[in-house]
């Protein structure tokens, strides 16, 4: 799975779920679980939704856990921003 890349890859991780029309509890489980990894390795995870993937997280109120960026470049500037913006 993707633990691996953060274990020996960049320290921040921009996912890209914009084509994903879906994600059930498995799929919700696992991005916790990367979250969770790369934040006890000092990285970050930026997760790109679209409305429905959006929406779905909001559900079970996971948005601010899992960084929701709209699109690609707003995670990119994001990852660029100060500390505390």
């Amino acid at each position: 799975m993707l633990t691996k890349y953060v274990e020996s890859g960049p320290a921040h991780i921009i996912l890209d779920l914009g084509a994903i029309d879906f994600v059930d509890s498995s799929g919700l489980g696992a991005l916790v679980q990367l979250v969770k990894k790369a934040t006890s390795e000092g990285g970050t995870v930026q997760v790109v939704t679209n409305p429905r993937v959006t929406q779905t997280v909001k559900l079970v109120r996971l948005e601010k856990f899992l960084s929701l960026q709209p699109s690609v470049d707003e995670a990119i500037a994001n990852l660029n921003a100060p500390a505390g913006e």
